[in-house]
């Protein structure tokens, strides 16, 4: 069960694209969302005035996530979609690290969950960018002399990691490889939280629909999934792994914590 402190756990996403948080985290949102849970999500490529924001906002409608936040760097592999932007592996890191620490101390949220060392799912350059700035940032964000200008600090209590490990690749490893593409799991003693999201399925696939543009193409997830019969379609997003890391200090009064909280079980 959920244990927060006061409340129950808000969640803030860090995501590489607009469709990762639907992808890799819908049901956990839509399921924090029903239960009255404050959520949000950043995403660090694309301009906050692209055809994909546009979609990103409808999607984090249909989770329950608010409005979108943007770093508006651009994507590795689409340069037009932030023009005159740096691609986020371009950007300076120290930059965007600070960014994404001002969205932490204003969300001020319990959990932040973002893409695994790897770049899950499939290693793309900027998933695996923005795992290395979201770890940096929870920490930098409860320590008052690190990024002054951006807020008052918060430390969230914990940092998860979306990801997929061995034993539960299932169906999707298959339809990735078909298009020449791999999923990069971890050992399954790497997850610590497997959280059943089925009640939540119909609305993750909303939210992924919603990405309109990625699922007319082939090649893309959510593409795949599209041209998937409903019922493998919903068992290949029912299920969301995840790997914990406490990041709340062990002695009291160093940086503003929510105190210990945990997913369901």
């Amino acid at each position: 069960m959920i244990a927060p402190h006061a409340s129950k756990p808000s969640l803030l996403g860090v995501f590489a694209h607009p469709d990762d948080e639907s992808l890799l985290a819908g049901g956990l949102f839509a399921r924090h969302a029903a239960a009255g849970a404050r959520t949000a999500v950043v995403t660090t490529t694309w301009a906050p005035d692209s055809h994909r924001a546009a979609e990103l906002a409808d999607a984090l409608a249909a989770l329950g996530a608010g409005r979108p936040r943007m770093l508006g760097f651009a994507d590795a592999r689409v340069p037009e979609s932030a023009p005159g932007r740096p691609r986020l592996c371009d950007a300076p890191f120290d930059e965007a690290v600070g960014l994404l620490v001002g969205h932490v101390r204003e969300f001020r949220p319990d959990i932040v969950v973002t893409h695994d060392a790897y770049g899950q799912l499939t290693g793309h350059p900027d998933h695996v960018r923005t795992h290395r700035l979201a770890t940096v940032a929870v920490q930098a964000a409860g320590l008052e002399h690190l990024y002054p200008d951006a807020g008052a600090p918060w430390q969230p209590a914990a940092l998860h990691l979306a990801t997929h490990p061995h034993s539960g690749v299932g169906e999707l490893g298959p339809l990735l490889a078909r298009v020449g593409k791999k999923l990069l799991s971890v050992p399954d003693g790497h997850v610590t939280a497997t959280v059943d999201v089925s009640a939540w399925a119909g609305q993750k696939w909303a939210a992924i629909a919603a990405h309109r543009s990625e699922a007319v193409r082939e090649r893309s997830l959510p593409g795949i999934l599209l041209r998937l019969p409903a019922e493998a379609r919903e068992r290949i997003l029912s299920t969301e792994y995840y790997t914990r890391f406490d990041t709340a200090p062990s002695a009291p009064g160093l940086a503003p914590c929510p105190g210990r909280v945990v997913f369901p079980g």
